[in-house]
């Protein structure tokens, strides 16, 4: 998709089951094949120039046919959620946010209350899957390689290996960027994003695509107000400035406090997500 950050090289891409050890290869939906294709310089200057203006056209078509695959893929994964009762969340953030303790948290301190499995993407390794899977819950890993974001079709391929339960939740933990996972439905309910007072209050109006796609916030991390320069009013009012209908969590997902209010909304979510489901035919669902 974009040709700077090198997420249209997804020939890596791959799935892996932790419990298993098993891998399985991706194809994406640009068909990238790893090759490069160079333009001819012409020796008159307005040729040169047509050349580009053509390139841009070209690729602009391009990414507009991959983003509609996309989405008919991401329509495709909202009715299989919907037909199975099952909450789909996608966290969004930059690296080092602190995504894959909060989900740590939430699996142990929900276990016995919501049934919850994972979707980790990396670009590389199963380390947060492992993380993950220490819990107690069932985690499928996808790499994207140079990808920088999960698509649609991808989680397709994942929930096949991860084969959530009936009315239960799954957690996409997208790969750590603030600006291409923005661009990509995957069918779920809702997009989480994930700041932490140690990145500065600007994120939200240096990012704002992200910030508007998401519907909730979660400010993390707040246990380091008192060792970091960071203005919480501000951070709040620029999120709001960007995207008035974003539901903000504060909390620290290390020392606990907040969570209460983040838990609250999950089981809200979990109950209207099962409300506004199709109704289970379990035998069409065994049928696959």
């Amino acid at each position: 998709m974009c040709t700077t950050c090198g997420c249209s090289d997804k020939v890596h891409a791959s799935v892996t089951d932790p419990d298993t050890g098993d891998t399985e290869a991706l194809h994406t939906l640009d068909g990238h094949d790893g090759h490069e294709h160079h333009h001819h310089d012409h020796a008159h200057g307005h040729e040169h120039h047509h050349d580009h203006v053509h390139d841009h056209a070209t690729t602009v078509a391009l990414n507009e046919e991959i983003l509609a695959k996309n989405n008919r893929f991401a329509e495709r994964n909202r009715g299989w959620f919907a037909g199975r009762n099952i909450l789909a969340l996608n966290l969004l953030s930059a690296p080092g946010s602190g995504k894959t303790t909060l989900l740590e948290r939430t699996l142990r301190d929900l276990k016995d209350e919501l049934t919850i499995q994972v979707i980790e993407g990396d670009q590389a390794t199963t380390q947060d899957a492992e993380r993950i899977r220490a819990t107690g819950c069932k985690v499928v890993q996808i790499n994207t390689g140079t990808g920088c974001h999960l698509e649609a079709d991808m989680l397709a391929r994942g929930l096949q290996r991860l084969a959530p339960p009936l009315s239960s939740i799954v957690m996409i933990e997208n790969v750590g960027n603030l600006v291409c996972p923005a661009l990509f439905d995957l069918g779920e309910r809702a997009k989480i994003v994930i700041l932490s007072v140690t990145e500065g209050e600007d994120k939200p109006i240096k990012y704002p695509h992200m910030f508007r796609a998401a519907q909730v916030m979660i400010l993390n991390k707040t246990d380091l107000l008192a060792y970091v320069d960071f203005d919480v009013d501000r951070c709040l009012a620029y999120a709001r400035q960007v995207n008035p209908r974003l539901r903000i969590f504060q909390l620290s997902a290390t020392k606990g406090t907040g969570l209460a209010d983040w838990y609250a909304w999950l089981r809200a979510e979990m109950k209207a997500s099962c409300s506004d489901s199709l109704p289970l035919d379990e035998e069409a669902l065994a049928r696959g």
